[in-house]
Formats: structure tokens, C-alpha cells, sequence
């Protein structure tokens, strides 16, 4: 597959001194830069210059951007982007810091794609020589995720967006939701284009809105210690601890102090290229957000931003 993985979310925030504290001593990540009003963080386990953006303005997803093979890839996904019917623009490397040229395209719901295939390699926090699992501060203040994973957004024609990262960027479809055996209208659609259970995800719902981006941990025990932190913090619990049916990661939802939606996610499935697609019907939908409670709150379904 041409795309990598996700590289970065870019997301707004209502009160972004209040954003930079809770990602900075509540998820625990490192802020890198702060250059034109944007805060750049990234995880401890990543070699890119960042993977997330923070600036004022609102709440919700400005774009995101998925890290392509190679320069080659990105002028083919460009051209394919063009034919599928979207509206493409070139970025100048630099626009975005510590990114190189990228592509930017408009999804049919409405949310702003950027591809690129070269950024700035910072490094980890462990190093590439003899490194050590994790780095001796990862303790130190907040939950500290390995790194950025996925991100779920909402569409009013989920199909159409499918039919683009599937044709186009050569995702492939791990799970979807539908009415029924008798009606295969897309409801929602969990996408991969490494060996992730999902790297992206659309459901049914207003365009242009994020329900949630989530980071990586390790282990159920990292979920568990992850949530403690957050009600250490006061930080208001949206769902779990949990397990998936989708996916069947362990989970905890949370809202940040503007209210965008994060995740904490971990376990999950190895995806191939020759996994089948997994199907869940409307009627099942509780077990397949949230296996062991079998039930939605109203919130999960209606809150994006």
C-alpha cells in the first residue's frame, strides 16, 4: 500500500492554554514547537517531528495527514485524487512545520486530507542505538501514549469516502456496520492501510465532524493506569474502561477541557491484505462499540466536534 500510516491530526481548540496543559501533564506528551499560534506535540515513540497540532479557534479537526512510500506515490495518489473527483491543491514543503510537500485534497464529507512522504526525523525518546523499552520519564507526567493511532470522523455518505481510500490511497475495509443482511448501506466503516486493526474510520453523521483521535498503549494495564490519571485529573470519562467487539481493543473515551474526544486504545487484531471484512448489523450495534456493556450512551452517538 502506498500510505504508511496516519502522521499528524491538526485540531482546534476553544481554550488553547487549557489544551496545551491537558496534553502536555495529562496524555503526556512532548510539545516540540510553537511557531504562528499552532503547539506541536508529539508521542514518545515516534521518529517524525510531530503528530499532533493544537491551535485557538473552536473545537474540532482542521485536517489530517497520512504519510505516503514515496514521492512517486504521492504525484499517483494526486492524480488518482483528481480523477475520483475531489478538489487537490499543492502544499509547498514547510507550510506545515517540519513537513515536506504535501497533496490536499477535500473528502465528500467535507474533512481536509494531506498526504505527504517526507518530514523531519527527530527522533524517539529511546534512541535507535541499544535503546531501552521506554524512556525513564515516561512516568513523569501523564499517561504518556507510545503514539498517535487512529482517528474516527463522521460522514453523511460514508460509502462514497470508503470507495476513495479504498480505489484511490489502497486501504482496505477491517469491519463495517449496516442496517441489515438485507440492506448494505454503509453505517460506519473501519479502514486500515498497515497491519492495524483500523487507521481511519467513518460513521454515519454530520460531515466535517470529529468524534474522536486515539493514541496507543501497550496493554490492558496501561489502559487501567491511563484511567486513573484521568480522574486524578478531574478529566471527564466519556466510557470505560472498555473492550470493543469492533476491533476488539480495549478502550477508554474521554473529553479534553474544550471537549474534543480522545481515545486511549489498546490490543486489538493484526490486519493482511487478504483479511476479510468483518460485518455488524444496527441491531448489534451495543456489543459492537462496547462488548462487555452492550449498551451506548446518548453522548457517544450525538457529541463530535
Amino acid at each position: 500500500m502506498s500510505v504508511m500510516r496516519l502522521g499528524y491530526v491538526h485540531v482546534r481548540e476553544s481554550d488553547l492554554a487549557k489544551a496545551v496543559d491537558y496534553y502536555t501533564n495529562v496524555l503526556g506528551l512532548q510539545e516540540v514547537a510553537c511557531q504562528d499560534g499552532k503547539h506541536y506535540f508529539k508521542c514518545w515513540d515516534e521518529y517524525d517531528h510531530h503528530s499532533l497540532v493544537v491551535e485557538n479557534g473552536g473545537l474540532g479537526l482542521v485536517k489530517m495527514g497520512y504519510k505516503v512510500a514515496t514521492q512517486d506515490e504521492l504525484a499517483r495518489v494526486e492524480k488518482g485524487a483528481e480523477q475520483f473527483g475531489l478538489s487537490v491543491s499543492r502544499v509547498s514543503a514547510g507550510e506545515n512545520l517540519g513537513i515536506g510537500q504535501a497533496v490536499r485534497c477535500t473528502l465528500p464529507s467535507e474533512h481536509v486530507l494531506e498526504l505527504y512522504a517526507e518530514a523531519e526525523q527527530s527522533g524517539t525518546q529511546v534512541g535507535v542505538l541499544n535503546p531501552d523499552p521506554w524512556p525513564s520519564d515516561r512516568s513523569a507526567a501523564g499517561i504518556g501514549p507510545d503514539r498517535l493511532d487512529h482517528l474516527l470522523l463522521t460522514a453523511e455518505d460514508v460509502q462514497t469516502n470508503v470507495d476513495f481510500f479504498t480505489q484511490v490511497l489502497g486501504f482496505r475495509m477491517s469491519e463495517r456496520i449496516i442496517p441489515g443482511p438485507t440492506n448494505e448501506e454503509l453505517l460506519g466503516a473501519f479502514l486500515f492501510c498497515s497491519n492495524k486493526a483500523h487507521d481511519i474510520a467513518f460513521v454515519k453523521g454530520p460531515n466535517g465532524k470529529l468524534h474522536h483521535f486515539a493514541f496507543w498503549l501497550d496493554s490492558w494495564n496501561d489502559i487501567l493506569r491511563a484511567g486513573d490519571i484521568l480522574g486524578r485529573n478531574n478529566v471527564k470519562i466519556d466510557f470505560g474502561p472498555a473492550r470493543h467487539g469492533i476491533t476488539r481493543g480495549t478502550t477508554i473515551y474521554f473529553l479534553g477541557p474544550n471537549g474534543n474526544r480522545n481515545e486511549v486504545f489498546s490490543g486489538g487484531y493484526m490486519t493482511y491484505a487478504d483479511f476479510p471484512c468483518i460485518t455488524w448489523t444496527a441491531d448489534q450495534i451495543g456489543k459492537a462499540i462496547f462488548y462487555i456493556h452492550r449498551e451506548v450512551n446518548e453522548r457517544f452517538n450525538t457529541h463530535v466536534t
